[in-house]
């Protein structure tokens, strides 16, 4: 039987999706479920939120820390945010994980994505809708936290985010959240399986006699079965 060698450097998964899609919960089940998983930390030059931890939730630094970085070269993509804030994917960060074999996921919106994916083109990228535009409205009015106007400003993204979805490989709607993690568990399996990921096929020696055997036999016009063969070899 063929023995095929794949490669160890990890995948790099990008999950972007509209608001209360609930990428963040999936991406917690994702992590619970696959030790595999390795959730990169962006950097950001906003202030700390009560709660929020250094590391953990970002990586806190100051505005002119940020565009030190940026000159530098060291982010994957970067954007400031509402003009205000700059948000950043770590690249070296990023490059040691996966050289380790593990698999990278980014939370990122679609604007990033494109940005990881222009850089390395091999990237997966995965968008989480919510079942339905109705139970958007529902979850952003059950947070109760949103004026009228800033609710019309979300609807104004989320249409303009859908709308760049054929640029991704995949799509998972997020009605039963279950079902929206066994997706997208099914698709790193099939990544996993993809030829552009065979580094080689080896031959072991019993093989490689069979073959030649079988072309000897085929050519000098030899009735010899199979099974006759393997014992040629054993």
């Amino acid at each position: 039987m063929s023995h095929i060698k794949t490669k160890k450097r990890g995948s790099l998964i990008i999950i972007s999706g509209t608001s209360c899609a609930g990428k963040g919960t999936i991406i917690k089940e994702l992590l619970k479920r696959n030790s595999n998983l390795y959730l990169s930390i962006s950097y950001t030059s906003r202030k700390m939120r009560p709660g929020e931890v250094n590391g953990k939730d970002y990586y806190f630094i100051s505005p002119e820390e940020f565009e030190e970085k940026i000159e530098k070269g060291d982010f994957l993509e970067y954007a400031k945010v509402h003009s205000s804030s700059y948000y950043g994917t770590p690249k070296k960060e990023i490059e040691e994980v996966l050289a380790s074999g593990r698999d990278v996921i980014l939370e990122i919106d679609v604007q990033g994505a494109q940005q990881v994916k222009e850089l390395l083109p091999e990237t997966i990228l995965i968008f989480v809708l919510a079942p339905s535009l109705q139970e958007v409205k529902r979850r952003i009015k059950a947070r109760g936290s949103e004026t009228k106007e800033q609710i019309i400003q979300r609807f104004q993204t989320i249409y303009q985010e859908i709308n760049e979805i054929p640029k991704y490989n995949y799509v998972v709607i997020n009605d039963v959240l279950e079902d929206a993690v066994q997706k997208i568990e099914a698709i790193f399996l099939s990544e996993k399986c993809r030829v552009d990921r065979i580094e080689e096929i080896a031959l072991e020696n019993k093989e490689e006699m069979m073959h030649e055997l079988l072309m000897d036999k085929e050519f000098d016009n030899s009735s010899t079965s199979l099974l006759e063969l393997e014992k040629d070899t054993n």
